[in-house]
């Protein structure tokens, strides 16, 4: 079987994506060096998120669908006292609140009261269509909509650690949950707002990062297996 029959008939990446990276990004860069028509990524990882992104090729992108209704597991890191208009680093800091009365007894209790299924409001910056459009082109124009809410389930939510400002926090979530919406209403309810400022994807159901590779790792790979087959 050669190199291009091997990824037409379906193969399944696991990629460990790079900051800064969009999830697009690392779909052309792969098809650049597969030259398989059909490429496809398994679930959208913010740009500034790091972790896994499972990339299917040829036959097996009929699998992304069941792929994406897999739960996800995150690590990350909230700022309290501060909020921006995106809930995470991408824009900058708009508000900024006192942070003195805040506990870590008062944190963790809270983390509790998130578990299980509600309804959650996605962010004005995000790439839920409205009318059409994507909901971060109202928002990049100061243009107010109204975003549903969506049923979510909060499987586990840990919080790690504790070194004030930062909060660090494992959460396991069922498809469609925004870890930068948990931000938004973690901090609104602690009356001091909070920001998400690092994100990493660690699981997708059985899929775990520790067996995915960095972008860079894998195309060298694929060049090596491609000029080996020919």
């Amino acid at each position: 079987m050669s190199f291009l029959e091997k990824y037409n008939k379906g193969q399944t990446l696991l990629i460990d994506k790079d900051l800064d990276w969009t999830s697009f990004d690392v779909v052309k860069k792969l098809k650049n060096v597969i030259k398989c028509k059909k490429v496809g990524h398994a679930g959208t990882l913010d740009p500034l998120a790091t972790g896994l992104l499972i990339i299917c090729t040829g036959k097996n992108t009929k699998k992304i669908n069941d792929i994406q209704n897999l739960n996800k597991e995150y690590t990350g890191e909230f700022i309290l006292g501060k909020t921006t208009p995106s809930h995470d680093l991408e824009t900058e800091f708009n508000k900024t609140y006192d942070i003195t009365e805040i506990t870590e007894e008062k944190i963790k209790n809270l983390s509790f009261n998130f578990l299980g299924e509600q309804l959650q409001r996605p962010p004005k910056f995000s790439a839920v269509k409205i009318n059409g459009k994507r909901a971060y082109e109202y928002a990049r124009q100061n243009e107010n909509i109204e975003i549903k809410e969506k049923k979510i389930n909060i499987l586990r939510f840990e919080i790690s650690k504790i070194n004030f400002p930062n909060i660090s926090f494992k959460i396991t979530c069922t498809k469609g949950t925004y870890i930068r919406s948990i931000a938004r209403d973690f901090g609104k309810k602690l009356g001091c707002g909070a920001v998400l400022s690092k994100l990493r994807r660690t699981m997708i159901g059985n899929y775990d990062v520790h067996n995915a590779l960095r972008i860079n790792i894998l195309v060298q790979n694929l060049k090596k297996e491609k000029i080996e087959n020919y």
